[in-house]
């Protein structure tokens, strides 16, 4: 057998028969790492059947007879929401996220549940933690988990076997990175490891309808460790967001080949694990006793639940020859175009001041309905004058000065209406036909009349 050194890039997996600093394919710096690769050729190996465990035959759209979708629910109603519903069998899901966020612990609540559901056996892999630690990490949640089946293993072909054996329908990889192949001469956790490990838990979750979670590392950038090849691989891709200092966790899906994107679960870190938060909007408005000024409620759409959140603006005199411009939750950019909108069409000028605007509660808006109540927030705190505690906004603000619908408007409205508020400020082709309960809507056109209106 004949081998070869080359260079392999961690973050894209491109290689390279040098070392170089930075690679040629993705620009990442310091990436590159040395492998060592057989040159024989070996036959084809089984594994590289299709998903269905034989060569496939041309068909056409209209002779495929759809399978009723079945989805199994994982215990934990937010999560379900999160996912689309629930599991469904023979998908992948990759779930990535801070150190310590609680990704092991979500699952761990769930499989508890799910392994008191008839017909699943959940099987729970980890190759960071002994069988020990787990037992006494469900101990201190104080969670019914006495039932469910751990393998503390990172051989996949292991993995895989063990789990064929013990049929089981829900399969938990905590986490990839430390899982390998025996085949492969790299270390655990190299694009190439993970890369095939992924592969071969891939074909076994299609080939046996097996639903996979696995559970991935995340950079410091906050990308997931690995190649970036791991995330077409999967059927779904969750992210744990939050600061680990905070209360509140939140799952979001930024991949769904089986539901909407970037829905939204809303999480409580406790002493017993995570919490579902069934109302996330009653928690990230903190009512202040008296209106204070640079603070509004935006009603927001996350996935297909509306959400109302606090934007916060202050906005004070800058001893800098260039004024800052800081955001936290929302896009940095957006809001230095929104203030030149502003002083073009409002004749409102922020030259001269600092301008920081904040989400409350760790979320990420990003959408473009937050563009009105960001300026709301502005000119509240430019003009240290408080909103009315009531007062819920939101509309896309362009360009030349006008106020554009946003989607899902009377879902908004309603929601408002049930959190208290009595009036909103809303794009006029948002306006609602008839009367939603006691709030007041006001129908704005232009950023001016919008103004007016505040």
């Amino acid at each position: 057998m004949k081998s070869k050194t080359q260079y392999q890039c961690q973050n894209c997996g491109a290689t390279q028969s040098k070392w170089s600093g930075q690679c040629g394919d993705c620009d990442s710096w310091n990436t590159l790492v040395e492998t060592i690769v057989s040159t024989n050729s070996a036959p084809a190996s089984p594994r590289f059947q299709s998903y269905a465990g034989q060569h496939a035959e041309v068909t056409t759209l209209a002779d495929v007879v759809p399978e009723q979708e079945t989805r199994m629910s994982s215990g934990i109603a937010e999560l379900d929401r999160v996912l689309g519903g629930g599991t469904v069998p023979g998908s992948v899901v990759l779930i990535g996220g801070d150190p310590g966020i609680g990704k092991s612990t979500l699952l761990l609540q769930s499989l508890g549940l799910v392994a008191a559901m008839p017909g699943i056996a959940p099987l729970y892999v980890s190759g960071e933690e002994s069988a020990a630690q787990i037992a006494l990490r469900a101990e201190r949640l104080k969670l019914n988990a006495g039932s469910l089946r751990l393998l503390t293993e990172t051989d996949v072909d292991r993995i895989i076997d063990v789990a064929r054996r013990q049929h089981a329908k829900l399969l938990v990889v905590d986490s990839i990175q430390t899982v390998y192949c025996a085949e492969s001469q790299s270390a655990p956790g190299s694009v190439s490891q993970v890369r095939e490990s992924a592969a071969r838990l891939v074909r076994f979750a299609k080939q046996t309808g097996t639903a996979v979670y696995l559970v991935g590392h995340v950079t410091k950038e906050g990308a997931l460790a690995g190649p970036r090849v791991l995330e077409h691989m999967v059927d779904a891709v969750l992210y744990f967001e939050g600061d680990q200092a905070g209360r509140y966790r939140l799952v979001r899906a930024f991949k769904n080949r089986f539901g909407a994107v970037n829905e939204l679960g809303v999480f409580a870190m406790s002493d017993q694990g995570l919490r579902e938060v069934s109302n996330p909007s009653a928690i990230l408005l903190s009512r202040h006793e008296e209106p204070v000024p640079g603070s509004v409620v935006l009603v927001s759409r996350e996935g297909t639940r509306p959400l109302l959140v606090e934007v916060q603006a202050l906005v004070d005199e800058s001893a800098l020859g260039n004024p800052r411009r800081v955001t936290v939750g929302m896009d940095h950019n957006r809001l230095s175009m929104l203030l030149a909108v502003l002083h073009r069409h409002g004749g409102i000028s922020t030259a001269g001041c600092d301008v920081f605007a904040n989400i409350v509660g760790g979320l990420r808006i990003s959408e473009t309905g937050a563009d009105l109540a960001l300026l709301s927030a502005v000119v509240s705190s430019l003009k240290n004058k408080p909103l009315s505690r009531d007062l819920a906004v939101f509309g896309e603000v362009g360009l030349a000065g006008e106020i554009r619908p946003v989607q899902n408007g009377p879902e908004r409205l309603r929601e408002a209406e049930k959190q208290g508020f009595r009036r909103a400020i809303v794009p006029a082709a948002n306006a609602p036909k008839s009367a939603i309960g006691k709030l007041t809507v006001v129908p704005v056109t232009r950023l001016s009349e919008a103004l007016d209106a505040l």
